[in-house]
C-alpha cells in the first residue's frame, strides 16, 4: 500500500482525521462486521478482510486521483479507530458527497456531526468546492439528522447505488451561513 500524496490530518475537539494505515485493516474490518452498522448499505452483509485490505487501497488511491477522500476517524483521547468520513466522487453523477460510517458505540454522541463539519470545511474552504451532496437511506432517520446539522437540505428521493436513497445538498452560500454557527472546529 504505497501512496505519493498523503491526505491532511485534520483535528477537531474530539477526533483526529487521518490517513488510513495497514494497521487500520484488522479494526476496519471489526467495525464493518458490527451488527448493524451496515444496514442502510446496498451490500449489508459485512466485507471480508480481503475486501477491506482493498477498500483501504482504493480510498488511499481516491485521496491521489482527486484530493479528497475519506479519512480513518480516530478519537483523540483513546487514539482509537472509530470509523471513516470525508469526501468522495461519485463517478455515476459527478457529485462529491460527505460520506461517514462509525462503530456502533460511537453512535449518538455527535462524533458523526463533528467529523462532517471538518469534511465539509476542507471540501468548500480548502478545496474551493461549490456543493457537497449527501446520500442516505430513506430509513436511516439518524444520518439524516446529521446532514441537517450539517446544515443540508432535502432535495429528492432517487436512486443511487441501485437503491432509492434521499439526496440531500448544501451549496457555499448555505455552507458560508452554516460554517459561522459551528465553534467547535480547530
Amino acid at each position: 500500500m504505497t501512496v505519493r500524496t498523503a491526505p491532511p490530518a485534520m483535528t477537531t475537539p474530539r477526533l483526529i482525521l487521518r490517513a488510513f494505515t495497514e494497521e487500520d485493516i484488522t479494526r476496519l474490518h471489526r467495525l464493518l462486521s458490527e451488527r448493524d452498522v451496515l444496514r442502510y448499505f446496498p451490500k449489508v452483509d459485512p466485507p471480508s478482510r480481503d475486501r477491506v485490505e482493498k477498500m483501504v487501497t482504493g480510498l488511499l488511491e481516491h485521496w491521489e486521483e482527486r484530493g479528497y477522500g475519506l479519512w480513518a476517524v480516530e478519537s483523540r483521547s483513546g487514539r482509537e479507530l472509530m470509523g471513516r468520513c470525508g469526501l468522495q466522487y461519485l463517478v455515476d453523477t459527478g457529485e462529491v458527497e460527505v460520506d461517514f460510517i462509525l462503530g456502533k458505540r460511537y453512535w449518538g454522541e455527535g462524533f458523526a456531526t463533528e467529523a462532517g463539519r471538518a469534511s465539509l470545511r476542507y471540501g468548500f474552504e480548502d478545496l474551493g468546492l461549490e456543493c457537497v451532496v449527501g446520500i442516505v437511506h430513506p430509513e436511516n432517520k439518524a444520518s439524516q439528522r446529521v446532514l441537517e446539522k450539517l446544515g443540508m437540505n432535502f432535495i429528492e428521493q432517487r436512486e443511487y447505488f441501485g437503491m432509492q436513497c434521499h439526496r440531500y445538498v448544501i451549496e457555499r452560500p448555505s455552507y458560508d451561513r452554516a460554517s459561522r454557527l459551528w465553534n467547535d472546529l480547530t
